[in-house]
């Protein structure tokens, strides 16, 4: 049975069907029907809401919960996530899972509240404080924004690393007809660094200063091992025509419009594809140099100055042009402007 629902709440609806125990978020646009949705819901399920005094204290609250073995999550918008930095750089220090969305406004600054995609260095480089990188999964419709809190939260525990829902303003505030499948809320993996009391047994720590000499650095390493692994084994996208002669590569609100786009000028007798990244970060290198050798050109699409280019064209490493075409400040691109790029290559 297929529901009509905003974006933001569906994403909220499935974080609760993904088991999320407790929210903690401060209003922001236009993440605020996020916010506002599961004030309700979650108290409907006698689970923690929590509305922050800041964006600091949220993330920190997130970090307070994970520590006790709850599923928890918060979401902000640009400027609010940003806020979140140091905290994202605690818990991945301190290997906590835990779920932050952003729902990605127009900057730098305060900007404006419409969609936008340039905090993807953000996002997938870090934005806080020493070497560790989120686990970044891009939704691209309604139903994806209820479908992926589920695989965020899993992936999350699996690896013992926060992870980050990066969307944007446009398809949070869309509503779309969206099947509300049932979604496995089970945890499963070892789970004996939570810390719910000592008796019978040893105290457990969780921290991140490391002050013995080469401590930190084995931490550092053991991080970068387990990160290794991550881009081994959860690297995930589309990829619609494999035999195209030009490949668009983008994700998000900019997917969808590269969707239409290939469809008309595939109707012309082009030849293009999609490459859809699903995660971010792990980035889908491994497909990328699997086609650089087979096409003419890859086209990325972004609503930023240029951002995930850099990364596809590390993957691609000079075996193929790589071109680019993005609006920013909030500006949303049309499929008129990709396929006249598309006649220009």
């Amino acid at each position: 049975m297929k529901k009509l629902m905003k974006g933001n709440e569906a994403l909220g609806e499935g974080a609760i069907q993904a088991g999320c125990g407790a929210y903690f978020g401060y209003p922001i646009t236009p993440q605020n029907e996020l916010t506002e949705y599961m004030s309700r819901r979650m108290l409907e399920e006698k689970r923690v809401f929590i509305q922050s005094e800041s964006e600091l204290a949220a993330i920190n609250m997130v970090f307070g919960a994970s520590v006790a073995g709850a599923r928890a999550m918060t979401s902000s918008s640009s400027p609010g996530v940003s806020l979140k930095q140091e905290g994202l750089s605690y818990m991945a220090g301190c290997e906590l899972p835990g779920l932050v969305v952003n729902v990605q406004r127009g900057g730098p600054g305060l900007g404006n509240i419409s969609g936008s995609q340039a905090d993807y260095f953000q996002a997938v480089k870090g934005g806080g404080h020493g070497d560790y990188h989120l686990i970044v999964l891009t939704p691209g419709s309604v139903q994806e924004m209820y479908e992926m809190p589920a695989l965020a939260f899993t992936l999350s525990e699996k690896y013992r690393t926060p992870a980050m829902i990066l969307t944007d303003g446009i398809l949070a505030q869309m509503q779309e007809p969206m099947e509300q499948v049932k979604i496995d809320s089970s945890r499963a993996g070892d789970r004996d660094w939570i810390l719910d009391g000592c008796k019978g047994r040893e105290p457990r720590k969780i921290r991140s200063l490391l002050m013995e000499e080469g401590a930190l650095e084995a931490h550092n390493l053991h991080l970068q091992a387990k990160y290794d692994m991550i881009r081994k084994q959860e690297q995930r996208y589309q990829l619609i025509n494999e035999q195209a002669e030009i490949m668009l590569v983008a994700y998000g609100i900019s997917a969808r419009v590269c969707y239409t786009a290939m469809q008309e000028a595939n109707k012309k007798g082009s030849q293009i594809g999609l490459l859809r990244p699903l995660t971010v970060w792990p980035f889908p290198e491994k497909i990328l140099q699997e086609l650089a050798p087979k096409i003419k050109a890859f086209l990325v699409i972004e609503l930023n100055a240029g951002q995930m280019i850099e990364d596809v064209k590390l993957a691609v490493n000079g075996k193929t042009p790589v071109h680019f075409y993005g609006r920013s400040g909030g500006g949303c691109v049309t499929p008129g402007e990709i396929l006249r790029e598309i006649e220009k290559i």
